[in-house]
């Protein structure tokens, strides 16, 4: 006998009773009973309760797409004979209310959206004012007095109400008529009733009034308020007799038309209450007629949004329309029935048409499909409810919203499921521009991230497989994953940019007002403590995984054992979580117990043998996602790769799948197929760090039969995509063991697992892979066949591409071994150049493949790479959702992957074999291959840096890498290289190294040494260049060629110096060491130092677009870092070696320099002056810069130098002219050059703040600005037109002429100018100048008028033209013309000047 609890137990005790009592198995104290219905009666007690049949929706049983849901025939059903229907129910309708088809779950929204009654039209009385201080108290006895003792219990409020409805019943028991405002018919009213019934309601007139309803007197004096409110309600009633029913309704249109709608509604509201107050005496005078009779009379129009609602009561004998239902009395709370909640028991009002542009609310169906807002749909397809607009089909996203946090399970998990049918629709652009705004933005900005956080946590399965796809849907990008598996045999196809956000993270500027300090206080270097909401603004996946999304993954796994569905889902939502970034790679590898869950539970080596059909659970079976999610994680980095093989028994698991052809494997064919090319996948990928070659050896004869069946596979006349698939990942496994028997392995000191797998005799030999070649090479010539065949060529995929990079990885590591003979390659290669690449290039069909790469390159169509309309800044995607056409760079049809692999093939033969390089370079001179390059070099700038742009930019970057290779190959060796080729490829080069991405550092490394900065590729040395250079100086009018010697000398000289200037910028344009070696060793093939094959985030090019400049930038940062101000050693010898590459680029390469504008170019100049006080004094500097700034000043240079715009890396142009001016002034000491640049930006179409900067606030250094008339490199007219309208500055210019500050000897051209503007200013007549500039004008031509120095005053007055030939810089009149001798006459009359002097 088990004690009860004693005071003082804590919950253990508890815990431990009642774990004492189910143990002892004894029989419990008390019974639950469940009580029966009361509208069964006392009869249904002995009864056993009915069983519980609930209505519940599984997700996991429905098809993907719900039934087509159309009326079922009426059915009469036939009682059992324990459960007797009752005589008042019809059974169809007891038929309909167990119905549990999946729209009735959606019938009890209508029950929520109807607990809440309408109060919007309710009057409101307010209280009545008294004359005493406080209203009387009131007492019970006063209220019992003279009123009868109602039966039962009833509460004192329950008995005033009936005691105010009884007396106000006895001042009317006539039925009274409505308000003169509500409409006496109704066009409902006659679409309902037919003609006898129309002819059977009684006249107009026929009703009498018995008071008034609205005019009660308040207000006015107790004795007066009845009278008078009498008086004018005899009035309106004789009004209204006296008028007949047209002019009846006239005048209520009138009213109505004048009254406002509030109003309106509330005369009805109060109207229709009295109505029902004394419906209800006149059913309590009349005891022996039920009130269900007269509530099933009452008529309930149909109401919608043009027809006002009929609220007119018909009398007793008038036929009403019945109530859908019939109020029975023992239906609790119904012995009223209030006919405003009885509204949604009516047919829906008709669909209203949109008349104007206004913008609907959007609506979708059950399967996420966007409804127009006039779609007309039955109410049988469930998409009909009681909200907002309820006679529109379908449901909002708010309303979906609302769903998701019902209490009902199946409208919870429906809720998802369409929501995530949306997101899917939205992703694929279904909708269009039929939506205003994006879809994932609103549901994001709505906290739909985190309520699918929190359905994961549901308790119910269906919910948590809706909240599962939905997350799908929302992560992963359709397309994106097939993309990337059908390239992961592409040249270097397995390395992936990280799919994160690309924008820095930045606090919203409101954020931003606190001050630094207590920034650094509240922000941790750790992600972690920020809340997860904040992380999801800017990053989703972030967001998601500080959410403990991980281990709630884990548990649906591993604990609830899901569905397959469910399954796939999960694991493709931790392959989308494992591509976001390092971090998250190793979240997902070091969640507890999460990848020992995916291991076991979907990759087992044993396993019941599954059928073709659906199976019920993939649990204990193999899963072709759960390896390729290992094969993601391997990829995000080495150390990963290194823990899997060591930690999870990944060994074993590959041999089992690799070992067995996928026909024998106990699993459907497609499934096997696509299982045993992920684990080849997996294992190249291991095998790309070096990892994982011990397996060659165990698995050596089920490869050598692979490969042996591969003609075989490829002879199939239909080709099937997966054994393609399958034979690509195959030949890339194979590729990298290659690559890894032709190095030596390191030695390694330390006792990690990653040193542990490297080490050891299970390391590859060259000769236990010699024997690949001449398998795989027939499997290429048979592929070559099918060339000329487009769409059998097209069927092969990526084998081709795979055979070409296998034979590329075989000779380079057969050339690395330093114990064969080099002879036996030399003729192996001469005997495949000869056999089969040579013939391959003259092929016709090779020609194509060239012509189309314009077609099919995304640099050359900016708009193949457009982002999609759907695009979130905060979840990076490839955007594929609808595919690519096959003439694209990720197309069936693109030429990119072979010609990249031929390319790659063609470089390491001509590397090794120097003889065949000059007969395989002639792929260079393909016309497609030419007309391509001459697109890529043409001054049009590159795609926006999205994900898909980066991904594909970088594989067409691969192919313009390889063909410069090849062709500085062939440069190098002396070989017949025409001049416009070299041209042609050196403007490549150029081109490619500043458009080239992160993760290509070794390529942006390798251009600079051999290709940029090779003579071989200037033909204009050697063709007349410099001489041309002088020449076309000679012919410009108004260059500065007094200020240094020719071009020509310059330019040759700097094609003498060209290792030099190579030198200077390796020094300053290389990345970082780090990065180099990274990428180092995954172009050369250096599998041991491969530290990942996940690629940073492309947020910008490696190098910027003025990367030529970048030495002299850093040179200028240098110094103005450097406390003491000294410059470094080298100051000179690199700024000379940057002057002379960029005046090599602008005078033979200008394409290359067409990103920098102008105005970059000339504040580039700038910082030359601005590293010091004597680097300017150079010679050669001096020389240099004369000569960039006569290109600058050219006639089709100069209108486009804009300093008004914002330029790359300055704050602004007026700050730094203000530092420019401030050195000038302390340092130039008058030098012509320097005083040339501080010149060319005051010209009058700049902005007026440069030459108030200089005229304001360094007016001294106009006595160091000695730049004579004819070493300007611009026109003088570019400063004295047109005439200056800022009155500041012109005041500022005549003080400077007064004061002596700007004179002709010490600055002739600003002298000119000043002069030139000031007689423009005071001779000017314009009706529309102001007062001010008037009245400014008057003044300064009297100041002038009478000054002292002649001269000044002369010029001033006789200003004609601006002439730089001239001492003066312009041309003066002889004497006054009639016009200003006319003005000045005038002036002197009205007393501005006085008389008496001459003016001549």
């Amino acid at each position: 006998m088990l004690s009860r609890p004693k005071p003082g137990e804590s919950e253990v005790d508890l815990l431990r009773f009642q774990s004492q009592f189910l143990a002892a198995g004894a029989t419990p104290a008390v019974q639950l009973v469940k009580k029966g219905s009361r509208r069964a009666g006392d009869a249904n007690l002995e009864q056993p309760p009915l069983q519980d049949h609930r209505d519940v929706v599984m997700l996991d049983s429905l098809p993907d797409l719900p039934p087509a849901l159309v009326p079922a025939p009426p059915k009469r059903a036939r009682p059992s004979p324990g459960h007797l229907l009752p005589e008042h129910e019809d059974p169809e309708e007891r038929l309909n209310k167990h119905d549990q088809h999946i729209t009735a779950v959606l019938t009890k929204i209508i029950v929520r959206l109807t607990l809440e009654r309408d109060t919007s039209s309710m009057p409101v009385n307010l209280p009545v004012s008294s004359g005493v201080a406080f209203p009387p108290v009131y007492h019970r006895s006063q209220g019992r007095q003279g009123k009868p003792v109602t039966a039962g219990k009833r509460s004192i409020f329950a008995q005033e109400i009936a005691a105010r409805r009884a007396s106000g019943a006895k001042v009317s028991p006539v039925r009274e008529v409505e308000s003169i405002l509500d409409p006496p018919e109704s066009p409902m009213i006659c679409e309902a009733l037919t003609p006898r019934e129309w002819g059977s309601q009684p006249p107009w007139n026929s009703y009498s009034f018995q008071g008034p309803h609205l005019v009660t007197g308040k207000g006015l004096k107790s004795q007066e308020a009845a009278q008078e409110a009498q008086t004018i309600h005899e009035e309106n009633v004789a009004r209204l007799q006296a008028l007949g029913p047209e002019e009846i309704l006239k005048e209520q249109q009138r009213l109505l038309a004048q009254l406002d709608p509030s109003l309106v509604a509330f005369l009805k509201s109060h109207s229709h209450t009295r109505e029902q107050a004394e419906e209800k005496t006149t059913r309590e005078q009349r005891p022996g007629r039920p009130s269900a009779e007269v509530t099933g009379k009452e008529a309930i129009a149909p109401t919608s949004a043009s027809v006002p609602r009929q609220e007119n009561e018909l009398e007793p004998e008038t036929p009403a329309l019945a109530l859908p239902v019939t109020p029975q009395k023992e239906w609790l709370h119904m012995d009223t029935v209030e006919l405003e909640k009885l509204h949604w028991t009516q047919d829906l009002p008709p669909l209203r048409r949109q008349q104007t542009q206004e913008r609907m609310q959007a609506r979708f169906s059950l399967q996420g499909e966007l409804l127009a807002p006039d779609m007309d749909l039955p109410t049988h397809l469930g998409l009909h409810h009681h909200g907002e607009e309820a006679e529109r089909a379908g449901y909002s996203l708010q309303e979906l919203f609302h769903l998701t946090r019902s209490q009902v399970s199946q409208q919870r998990a429906l809720a998802l499921h369409v929501l995530a049918q949306v997101i899917g629709r939205a992703q694929a652009a279904e909708f269009g521009d039929r939506l205003v705004g994006s879809v994932l933005h609103l549901l994001l900005d709505a906290g739909f991230l985190f309520l699918l956080r929190f359905s994961l946590d549901d308790r119910v399965d269906g919910v948590i497989a809706a909240a599962v796809r939905a997350l799908r849907a929302l992560l992963v990008a359709p397309g994106d994953e097939e993309l990337l598996d059908s390239t992961f045999s592409w040249y270097h196809g397995a390395l992936m940019f990280a799919l994160m956000p690309s924008q820095e993270d930045k606090e919203d500027e409101d954020e931003d007002e606190e001050p630094p300090a207590e920034k650094a206080k509240t922000k941790s270097p750790e992600e972690g403590n920020r809340p997860p909401s904040d992380l999801a603004r800017h990053d989703v996946i972030k967001g998601l995984l500080a959410t403990n999304l991980l281990p709630r993954l884990r548990y649906v796994l591993e604990v609830t054992c899901p569905g397959p569905s469910v399954v796939l889902d999960i694991l493709t939502v931790l392959i989308r979580l494992a591509r976001h970034s390092l971090e998250s790679a190793t979240r997902v590898l070091e969640c507890p117990r999460l990848v020992e869950t995916v291991v076991r539970e979907f990759l087992p080596t044993s396993w019941s043998p599954v059928g073709s059909g659906p199976t019920s659970s993939l649990h204990r079976v193999p899963c072709a996602p759960a390896m390729k999610l290992l094969r993601v994680l391997a990829s995000a980095s080495r150390n990963i790769a290194a823990r899997l093989l060591s930690g999870f028994d990944l060994r074993s698991r590959l041999s089992r799948f690799i070992a067995e052809d996928p026909q024998d494997l106990a699993l459907p064919l497609e499934e096997a197929e696509t299982l045993s090319t992920e684990a080849f996948r997996l294992w190249a990928v291991a095998a790309s760090y070096g990892l994982g070659s011990d397996l060659y050896r165990e698995l050596y004869p089920v490869l050598m039969r692979a490969l042996q069946d591969m003609p075989k596979e490829l002879s199939s006349p239909p080709p099937r995509p997966l054994a393609l698939q399958r034979i690509a990942s195959l030949l890339t496994l194979l590729t990298q063991l290659t690559l890894a028997a032709g190095r030596i392995a390191p030695e390694h000191n330390s006792h990690s697992a990653e040193a542990s797998l490297l080490a050891g005799p299970s390391s590859i030999t060259w000769t236990q892979v010699s024997g690949l070649q001449p398998l795989v090479e027939p499997c290429l010539r048979q592929t070559l066949k099918l060339l000329p065949r487009p769409e059998m060529w097209s069927a092969l995929g990526p084998v081709p591409t795979a055979c070409l990079l296998f034979l590329d990885a075989y000779y380079q590591a057969w050339s690395q071994q330093p114990g064969l003979c080099p002879e036996d390659w030399l003729q192996d290669m001469e005997r495949l150049s000869e056999g089969l690449l040579l013939p391959l290039l003259k092929h016709p069909s090779l020609g194509s493949l060239w012509d189309s790469l314009g077609c099919c390159s995304p640099l050359c169509n900016p708009q193949s790479c457009a982002v999609a309309p759907e695009t979130i800044s905060s979840l990076a995607s490839l955007g594929c959702a609808g595919g690519h056409p096959p003439l694209s760079l990720a197309g069936s049809a693109s030429p990119f992957p072979f010609l990249t692999a031929l390319l790659s093939l063609l470089n390491t033969l001509g590397r090794i074999h120097k003889g065949l390089c000059g007969q395989l370079a002639t792929v260079l001179a393909a016309p497609g291959l030419q007309d391509y390059f001459l697109r890529c070099v043409a001054p049009v700038a590159a795609p926006h840096l999205t994900p898909f742009s980066a991904w594909a930019l970088r594989h067409e970057y691969h192919l313009q890498y390889l063909a410069l290779t090849l062709a500085q190959r062939a440069a190098t060796l002396q070989l017949p290289v025409s001049g416009t080729d070299a041209a042609l490829c050196h403007g490549m080069a150029l081109a490619l190294l500043g458009r080239l991405l992160p993760g290509s550092e070794h390529l942006a490394h390798e251009l600079m040494l051999s290709c940029v900065f090779r003579l071989e590729f200037l033909p204009e040395r050697a063709s007349g260049g410099p001489e041309a250079a002088d020449f076309s100086d000679q012919l410009s009018l108004g260059s500065g060629g007094d200020l240094g010697c020719g071009r020509g000398a310059l330019l040759a000289q700097a094609c003498q110096d060209l290792p030099s200037i190579r030198s200077c910028y390796l020094t300053h344009c290389s990345p970082a060491r780090a990065s180099l070696l990274a990428s180092q060793a995954l172009y050369r093939g250096e599998l041991q130092r491969v530290p990942a094959l996940l690629l940073p985030v492309p947020k910008e090019p490696l190098l910027p677009t003025d990367w030529p400049f970048l030495p002299l930038i850093q040179l200028y940062h240098r110094a103005s870092d450097t406390p003491s101000g000294l410059p470094p050693a080298d100051t000179v010898g690199t700024a000379l070696r940057a002057l002379q590459w960029v005046l090599v680029l602008e005078s033979w390469r200008p394409r290359a320099l067409w990103a920098v504008s102008p105005a970059a170019r000339l504040a580039r100049l700038m910082c030359v002056f601005l590293v010091d006080s004597e680097l300017f004094r150079e010679t050669p500097i001096q020389r240099l810069v004369a000569a960039l700034l006569a290109r600058l000043c050219q006639p089709e240079v100069l209108p486009n130098l804009n300093l008004d715009c914002p330029l790359p890396g300055l704050t602004s142009f007026p700050d730094l002219y203000a530092n420019f001016l401030e050195h000038f002034e302390a340092v130039s000491f008058g030098d012509h050059l320097f005083g040339a640049l501080i010149l060319l930006p005051l010209q009058r179409r700049f902005s007026v703040t440069l030459r108030l900067s200089l005229f304001g606030e360094h007016v001294g250094a106009l006595r160091a600005l000695g730049l004579p008339l004819t070493q300007l490199p611009v026109s003088l007219e570019c400063y004295t037109a047109p005439p200056e309208d800022n009155l500041a500055l012109l005041q500022l210019y005549f003080r400077a002429l007064v004061a002596g500050a700007l004179r002709p000897r010490w600055c002739p051209v600003l002298y000119a100018v000043a002069v030139a503007h000031v007689n423009s200013f005071i001779f000017s007549q314009d009706p529309n100048n102001s007062d001010e500039i008037k009245a400014a004008c008057r003044s300064m031509l009297q100041k002038t008028w009478l000054l002292t120095d002649e001269g000044l005053r002369q010029h001033l007055l006789h200003y004609k033209l601006p002439n730089s030939a001239l001492p003066e810089g312009f041309e003066l009149y002889p004497q006054l013309p009639p016009l200003r001798q006319q003005y000045l006459q005038k002036l002197r009359i009205s007393g501005v000047l006085p008389n008496g002097v001459s003016d001549t």
